[in-house]
Parts: structure tokens; C-alpha cells; sequence
């Protein structure tokens, strides 16, 4: 597996808010036509402005248009940094340690962040998991503190249930739902996840229909402490994945809200699809901004 990019690497590939600009302009028009004068594309830089010009026929056009770098006053070498924080870090990024590192305010580091993760959350591919042939591991998990009420002990109002497929060799998705009731998880599942495809669970109640819904299905119980099945069933690469979503957010961010959560869920899942090729996670975040 090739090693991510190094802070040394990303200040010399990035040194200038020039530099970075030019790099958003190629990623995103090099190789196009002019969409005025139809032309192939042949621009310059237009001097103090975030645009470049046609040579041909004077029209402009710029690289941050559409990104969520638009209208903003904070330097496209500090969205870069940012970005590249987002992709090295494996815990997540906390706002205060944005606002550290480049001198802007909470609230101005808390909307990069924010910006950053809602991409990331659009990028990562929602393709279809499995097929015949193929295992997909399922398994759900609780995100958020136990509030207490007056003699009412533990209350369910203040947590979220997040529900994870993961197919062996392949990608993870996750959602949030509303309960761990069959008719919030199956209905998930048959969209994502195709059938014919073998199934690892562990012993909750809302899967045991799956092998009636074209689906192969095998268990493995926790609560008898077994987590390996005879046939190999474990939900143990799920289970790993909710383990660093949570010392990210219980470590890092402290807490999430329910409103936020799914934005925290595509970060994490970005990286987690993208963990073989670290080197890349930052150059694919840049060079997809549609045009």
C-alpha cells in the first residue's frame, strides 16, 4: 500500500495561492474548449482576480465557482491545508485545531470543516454492494451519550442508531435510522446491497428474514461469546470500522449531534473506502469538483 502524502510534500507541491489555483484550474478545465467561442481552451491568468481569460474571445471563468471555496476570504492555501488534514488525519479534524493552525476564527474553521465533510460525503460512491458470490457484513451501533432522566433511568432521545454494510474486499456504507426495528433496517438493506449475496449478522432479531429476501444468511452469536461461526460468519471488519468512528468522535469532536451526524459518518467513510490508497484521497478531493 503507497504511504499518504507528507506535510513536506504537500508545502513544496503547494507552496503559493497561485500554485493552488492554477492546480484547481487544470484539474477541473484542462484539456476543454471554451464554453463561449467553442475554441480549444487557451487561458491566461487575469491579474489580482480568482479568474482566468480566453484568449480567443475575453470570457472568464473560475476554478472556484461551484467548490466550497466560493466567495470566501480565507486563502485557497488554507482550504488546501485543510483538506489535506482531512485525508492524513485518521481520527478526524477537530474546528479548534483548524483554528489554530491557520489563525482564522471558530466560526470560519467550524464552516471549512463543515463544507469539507458535506463533499466528502457527496463524493464517496453509493454503488450497490455484493452479488452472487460475494460476503457483505451488516451490523448496527449506537451513537451518543446516555441522558438520565428523574427516576426515569436511561433515555433513548439523545442517541442515534447507525446501521453499516460492508462487503469483504469492497466499500462501506452507513445511514442513519431510526431504530433497530426490522422496518427500518431491511428496507436499507435490500437498496443497498444486492441479491444473492452471502450475509454475516450477529444474532439481532431484525435480520433473521434475510435468507427469505434472496439473501444467503449466517449469524454468529455474541452472546454465547462466539465471534467467528463454523463457516467463517464474523462481523469483526465493521465492528473495527465502528471502533475508530468512535474514538474519533468521542476523542476528537467530544460529541456530535443527531443534525450533524451524517456528515461526520461520509468523513469517516471516505477514508475508510479510500484506505488503500492513501495518496490519492487528497488529489481525488480536489480534482472532482464538477464543472
Amino acid at each position: 500500500m503507497t504511504k499518504g502524502i507528507t506535510l513536506r510534500q504537500f508545502q513544496d507541491r503547494f507552496p503559493t495561492e497561485d500554485s493552488c489555483l492554477d492546480h484547481l484550474f487544470q484539474v477541473r478545465y484542462a484539456g476543454t474548449e471554451c464554453p463561449k467561442c467553442k475554441r480549444p481552451l487557451k487561458y491566461s491568468r487575469v491579474k489580482g482576480r480568482r479568474s482566468y481569460q480566453c484568449q480567443w474571445c475575453a470570457n472568464q471563468l473560475y476554478p472556484t465557482a461551484g467548490t466550497p471555496f466560493d466567495r470566501t476570504r480565507t486563502s485557497l492555501r488554507d482550504w488546501f491545508y485543510v483538506m489535506f488534514l482531512f485525508t492524513t488525519t485518521r481520527n478526524g479534524v477537530a474546528a479548534k485545531r483548524v483554528e489554530r493552525d491557520i489563525g482564522v476564527t471558530y466560526k470560519t474553521a467550524w464552516r471549512m470543516c463543515d463544507q469539507i465533510r458535506k463533499y466528502m460525503t457527496e463524493l464517496d460512491s453509493d454503488d450497490p454492494l455484493g452479488g452472487v458470490g460475494e460476503v457483505v457484513e451488516l451490523d448496527e451501533t449506537i451513537i451518543g451519550g446516555v441522558v438520565h432522566g428523574k427516576g426515569q433511568g436511561p433515555q433513548m432521545d439523545k442517541k442515534s442508531v447507525v446501521l453499516g454494510m460492508l462487503e469483504k474486499g469492497g466499500e462501506l456504507v452507513t445511514r442513519v435510522v431510526p431504530n433497530r426495528q426490522k422496518a427500518s433496517l431491511l428496507p436499507l438493506i435490500q437498496n443497498y446491497v444486492l441479491p444473492g449475496t452471502h450475509i454475516h449478522t450477529d444474532e439481532g432479531s431484525s435480520y433473521r428474514t434475510l435468507g427469505e429476501r434472496g439473501y444467503e444468511h449466517s449469524r454468529v452469536n455474541h452472546r454465547a461469546n462466539q465471534y467467528v461461526g463454523g463457516n467463517g460468519c464474523t462481523v469483526n471488519q465493521i465492528e473495527g470500522f465502528w471502533a475508530i468512528l468512535k474514538r474519533g468522535i468521542n476523542g476528537t469532536h467530544i460529541h456530535v449531534s443527531a443534525k450533524h451526524l451524517p456528515k461526520y459518518l461520509g468523513e469517516f467513510e471516505y477514508r475508510w473506502n479510500m484506505r488503500h490508497a492513501p495518496h490519492l484521497m487528497l488529489d481525488r478531493l480536489i480534482s472532482s469538483f464538477a464543472r
